[in-house]
């Protein structure tokens, strides 16, 4: 889990980010130091929840093993996954997550809507590390 990125549990799972107080811009992953819209002077950044739903704006398969940071059991063969980008209902922002396990780009359409939930990468004796995932709403028949 990246600290700070996302936190809830059922339908208050949400994704966090912040908006600046002076010209309203909203990031995700969060902003701490400083508004990253360059035309606005800066103001104070407030941590806000993100929209639980959104609509698919791009897709694609992830075919190959990531780099780290991404955690992977290298023990495991490779799995693909399915990779979305959403365009937050509210905020009108994208955001790219994995797809919840067992749907792939044949289940998904751009326009779909989706809905941000916790998910779990992988795990040992020592540790859970936990992501969000994007469900859709139904699943192209």
């Amino acid at each position: 889990m990246v600290a700070g990125w996302f936190g809830g549990d059922g339908d208050d799972f949400r994704l966090i980010g912040t908006r600046c107080a002076r010209c309203a811009s909203v990031f995700f992953p969060r902003e701490d130091t400083h508004c990253r819209n360059p035309g606005c002077a800066g103001g104070e950044l407030r941590e806000i929840p993100l929209s639980r739903h959104g609509r698919v704006w791009s897709y694609t398969d992830s075919r190959y093993r990531p780099p780290s940071p991404y955690v992977t059991d290298v023990e495991l063969p490779w799995e693909p996954y399915a990779l979305i980008a959403v365009e937050l209902e509210s905020e009108r922002m994208v955001v790219l997550g994995q797809a919840v396990p067992g749907v792939t780009v044949a289940d998904l359409a751009v326009g779909m809507e989706v809905e941000v939930v916790p998910g779990v990468l992988g795990e040992d004796a020592e540790t859970t590390w936990t992501t969000w995932y994007w469900r859709p709403k139904e699943v192209r028949a």
